[in-house]
């Protein structure tokens, strides 16, 4: 049966690290810790990515861009958003609306949201209201609470072209 909208979730968590910045939404985020991965390590593009992905049974984030290939080392999860675009876009589907969450003690986020949205939605090629990103806390409970790590969760409806 073919459907005229699929609804997909993704998450991811990446560790905090000294040694690199913070990059979340394809944008840096000023902090004195980044996060630690293969690539950049954006966990909110990636949880897009697997949200997409999944919404079309396409697998997920590792199948298509492997940490063990050394081409993705270092590489800017802005350009995997926009090859998974492709491929759903491929399968003759778009973006209707993407929801994230963002859980994390510091820093605050509020500030780069709006930024956060339009880098989004000019990735996926949409409009800025199709795009929610919000930000909360652990409440100081869990590896987000002791400030180890961060989690991301996703979620969107793609919709047939």
């Amino acid at each position: 049966m073919n459907l005229d909208y699929r609804i997909g979730f993704g998450y991811d968590v990446h560790q905090f690290t000294d040694d690199r910045k913070l990059i979340l939404g394809g944008i840096e985020i000023p902090f004195e810790r980044g996060l630690k991965g293969h690539s950049d390590a954006d966990a909110l593009l990636h949880s897009i990515c697997d949200a997409m992905l999944g919404a079309l049974a396409l697998g997920d984030i590792g199948k298509h861009f492997p940490d063990t290939d050394p081409k993705y080392k270092g590489i800017d999860s802005k350009l995997l958003l926009s090859e998974v675009n492709k491929l759903v876009e491929n399968e003759g589907y778009i973006l209707g609306n993407l929801d994230s969450t963002i859980v994390l003690q510091r820093p605050k986020l509020a500030p780069y949201i709006q930024a956060m949205r339009k880098e989004i939605a000019s990735i996926l090629y949409c409009r800025v209201d199709q795009i929610s990103v919000k930000a909360t806390t652990s409440e100081w409970m869990g590896f987000v609470g002791e400030e180890k790590g961060i989690k991301v969760i996703s979620t969107v409806i793609m919709v047939k072209k």
